[in-house]
């Protein structure tokens, strides 16, 4: 079904209008007069070393919800995962090392995935069709072309798939992007997104004997096989192109969403980036960690990303944020809150979000992870609509792989504003899918 953005803004202000009145906070005895005590949603937490653990947070922290099971390739995270939800609820889960063992258990009616990027949309794809819904870690995919078959699955399966970009949930985001529509700060046409960190080199990785507590067959999944290395697991493998996708990925996501929700925009018509390894050399990062993606627009919009992995000097004292800006001020969104700024760069107003998050920093945790699954269980319970529909979310997800494939092929690439693919270059087209291992392909 396709729908205006005007139609997809109001819902999803309502949605959240909706969170900020009565959602997360309610006691059990008027969670169950509200909702019956037969809608009680069973979860699986699949990867749970450090997204996962917040996902189990967040799941939690919303009244009608069960963890039945932690799945995880590392026996130590099922473990720990199990631990979590023992500690919160006093019944310990059962723990699963197969992911395609736990789809299979009927009672399980939801899973949420963070894994590595390479594993997102594969397991995604085959809960959907094995009937599960999927709260989906960002990015939703490793390439452009798992987004697409991600999208058709859910629509085919009538399956909830939610990206985890928790600010589409931020009451105080969704009010700002609502003023910048209508028109407090003039007509926007300029986007810019950033991140800045303080990241140091992974080394040279020796080929080491796969540690006990690891399947790392299964780790590898969908990718084609490579011998164990003692520098990938369980956090540098984002900056390998065989499992990850880079900070672009990584942490632009997030903002580059805003801008672009802000903004009201889709697809541009044409993507640059430039950039490199810059601040170390000599390890076996193979991503860039300094880059600056332009995103032009055929409508006179511009976004920008500016992502700086090593060096964390911090514009608006802020790791990450979006500024937005138009001809009669600008705005900062952050999942904290947002400044509004006149056209002198004075600032006019303040407004802080009543549930602190972890933003000034770049790991972001905290009540909007809630507040975001709070919204994918109205979803399934009620079918209320979704803050970050992957079919959503997947555009500023393939945002992200069209700037990375801007840099591998190192000019400008053309898009097709209507499908988001690349048009009228070869190399560059041949990138919005990969490779996989025989016998995982989609």
């Amino acid at each position: 079904m396709k729908t205006s953005r005007r139609e997809f803004i109001k819902k999803g202000s309502m949605g959240t209008a909706a969170i900020a009145l009565g959602g997360a906070g309610l006691s059990a005895a008027s969670y169950r007069r509200i909702i019956g005590a037969n809608d009680r949603v069973v979860f699986a937490a699949v990867g749970v070393n450090s997204r996962g653990g917040a996902n189990i947070n967040a799941v939690l922290g919303c009244t009608g919800t069960r963890v039945s099971h932690i799945c995880d390739v590392d026996s130590r995270a099922v473990a720990k995962g199990i631990k979590q939800v023992r500690d919160m609820t006093g019944s310990a889960p059962g723990g699963i090392e197969d992911f395609r063992d736990l789809i299979e258990i009927k009672s399980i009616d939801a899973i949420t995935v963070a894994t590595p990027d390479h594993w997102h949309a594969p397991m995604a794809i085959m809960a959907a069709k094995a009937g599960k819904h999927v709260y989906l870690e960002k990015p939703s995919s490793h390439n452009v072309y798992e987004n697409e078959v991600l999208i058709k699955t859910s629509k085919q399966t009538g399956r909830m798939i939610q990206m985890g970009n928790q600010q589409r949930s931020a009451p105080t985001s969704i009010e700002a992007v609502d003023r910048i529509r209508k028109g407090d700060i003039g007509k926007p046409y300029f986007g810019k997104a950033w991140y800045a960190n303080t990241r140091g080199p992974i080394g040279k990785g020796k080929v080491a004997p796969v540690p006990d507590w690891l399947n790392w067959d299964l780790w590898q999944g969908p990718a084609p096989r490579t011998e164990y290395r003692d520098n990938i697991v369980h956090y540098n493998w984002h900056w390998f192109w065989r499992w990850g996708t880079g900070e672009l990925l990584n942490n632009a996501t997030h903002e580059v969403d805003v801008c672009r929700w802000a903004l009201g925009v889709d697809y541009p018509g044409k993507v640059s980036a430039m950039g490199g390894r810059l601040h170390y050399d000599g390890d076996d990062w193979e991503f860039y960690d300094t880059q600056v993606v332009n995103y032009q627009y055929d409508d006179d919009k511009l976004i920008t990303w500016e992502g700086k992995s090593c060096n964390g000097m911090k514009p608006y004292n802020m790791g990450r944020g979006a500024l937005i800006q138009g001809t009669e001020g600008s705005m900062v969104l952050h999942r904290n809150g947002y400044e509004m700024y006149d056209l002198a760069g004075e600032l006019v107003e303040k407004k802080e979000e009543s549930g602190r998050s972890e933003t000034t920093g770049t790991k972001g945790s905290g009540s909007l992870d809630v507040l975001h699954m709070y919204n994918f269980l109205e979803a399934i319970r009620r079918g209320k609509w979704l803050n970050s529909p992957v079919y959503d979310g997947a555009v500023s997800v393939n945002l992200c792989h069209l700037g990375n494939i801007s840099q591998r092929v190192g000019r400008m690439i053309e898009i097709d504003t209507t499908t988001g693919r690349v048009v009228n270059d070869k190399e560059a087209m041949d990138l919005m899918r990969r490779d996989y291992e025989p016998g995982w392909g989609l």
